[in-house]
């Protein structure tokens, strides 16, 4: 037990999940070999708590049982003596009477069928079906969880985690550690279909030239267009020098076998210059040709939004490209190819996808522990998420534990409660002995006094 927890405390040390949320290490623990959970540690705890009390309890029985033996053996030994055994006494009418009240919820006394006995096990399902609605009801409910979300702000909670170094880096090992499974579960061909069907219908029923249209709006506004359009030039600039006398030898294959090989460099000149300064003038900001280009390519782009025949044309476009089995095998050779990737780069001591996604974490926590606005709108739409799916679905939880508890065996509910409850209700016991001696003690004095 030593080494688990000790284990278990380094592993918190390290990675301080509990710093984000509370609960998440039960999850965790769960999962990793040799970890002690935090629900074992409780249950332990629960356990030792019962055995103490129950063995108090019983304790002070057999000591008022041992008194009330010695008192009554030395009766007759004075006012004391009998004060000591009527407390005594008590003290053991109140002990029995208590245990068996205590006893009497979870099972049968000493096993004997008393009525009104052993109640949890009776009413099982009842128990099961007002806890559903006691949690349905009562924790549940809008205001609440509301309250409990703002109060908890697990974006800033996020937020100071991540924003460390080694917890990025440690939630970033989580993550590859279940990567490989996830990316082997892609190897099923069935799976590989059924994703690459999935993405050929979120094609198909994508606006694409809407999307299109939108984007070329964005790149002729302003600066953007200027930029790409003259790295654009100088792409077509760098390729015609690069491949000029290659254009000089096509030139000459395709010109008549009479025509000198001068006059076929000539016109292969006179075409490159010509390109050339066709480029130079789109080069000057201010041409005509340029704002011509650039307005026919801001009509196409008003066209792609709200022509539909332009819609039309784009969208046949794409569905007859959809269709062909290239396409299909392309797909699939591109969908093994980053899963083959993937799984090798995880391999690797210094896994680029483990540094991108610690990376990634990092930056994360960073930006959201120095914007305010976004931890707000972040908690804002986990409030709003967690609202949208637990509220409407509040009493089908409600249902859902109640039916929980109904299938558990009879024996199985009590034990649960009992370890629950029943290092509590052993002070009922205790106490029953400690006022049964009391009360032992106040009658006695009463009757001796008035008698």
């Amino acid at each position: 037990m030593g080494d688990e927890e000790s284990r278990r405390g380094k592993m918190d040390s390290d990675f301080r999940w509990n710093d984000v949320y509370p609960n998440a290490m039960n999850d965790i623990s769960r999962d990793l070999p040799g970890a002690l959970s935090p629900i074992d540690v409780i249950e332990t705890g629960q356990r030792r708590a019962l055995r103490r009390n129950k063995l108090l309890a019983t304790g002070l029985l057999l000591a008022a049982a041992a008194v009330f033996a010695a008192a009554t053996a030395l009766r007759g030994m004075g006012f004391w003596m009998e004060l000591v055994r009527a407390a005594a006494e008590a003290a053991i009418v109140g002990a029995l009477a208590d245990w068996f009240a205590v006893t009497a919820v979870f099972r049968h006394p000493l096993g004997l069928p008393i009525p009104h006995t052993a109640i949890v096990a009776r009413n099982k399902d009842r128990i099961g079906e007002g806890l559903g609605a006691f949690v349905a009801g009562n924790f549940l409910t809008a205001p609440l969880l509301s309250a409990k979300l703002r109060e908890t702000d697990l974006a800033g909670r996020l937020a100071q985690f991540l924003a460390e170094e080694r917890n990025a880096a440690a939630a970033a090992e989580r993550i590859i550690q279940l990567l490989p499974h996830l990316v082997r579960a892609l190897e099923d061909p069935e799976i590989r279909d059924f994703a690459i069907r999935a993405l050929g219908e979120q094609l198909r029923a994508a606006d694409l030239s809407a999307g299109i249209g939108r984007a070329l709006s964005a790149i002729t506004v302003g600066a953007p267009f200027d930029a790409l359009f003259d790295r654009l030039i100088d792409a077509l600039q760098s390729a015609l020098a690069e491949n000029s006398a290659m254009l000089c030898s096509v030139v000459e294959e395709r010109s008549a076998w009479w025509v000198p090989k001068t006059v076929d460099r000539r016109i292969a000149s006179a075409i490159i210059t010509g390109v050339v300064e066709f480029l130079d003038e789109l080069r000057d900001r201010e041409s005509l040709r340029r704002l011509a280009f650039r307005a026919r390519l801001e009509l196409l782009a008003s066209d792609l939004v709200s022509s539909p025949s332009h819609r039309r044309k784009l969208d046949d476009l794409k569905n007859q490209l959809l269709e062909q089995p290239e396409i299909k095998g392309w797909m699939a050779t591109l969908w093994d190819g980053m899963r083959g990737v993937v799984l090798d780069d995880l391999t690797q001591p210094q896994s680029r996808t483990r540094e991108a996604i610690c990376r990634g974490l990092l930056s994360l926590g960073r930006t959201l522990e120095a914007d305010a606005a976004i931890r707000a709108r972040l908690n804002a739409a986990v409030e709003e998420a967690m609202l949208a799916v637990v509220v409407p679905w509040r009493h089908e939880i409600g249902r859902f534990i109640s039916e929980v508890v109904r299938g558990w065996e009879t024996k199985t509910v009590v034990d649960r409660l009992e370890l629950a409850l029943g290092a509590d209700l052993q002070y009922i016991r205790i106490t029953g002995t400690l006022v049964g001696a009391c009360v032992g003690c106040l009658l006695f004095l009463l009757s001796h006094f008035l008698g």
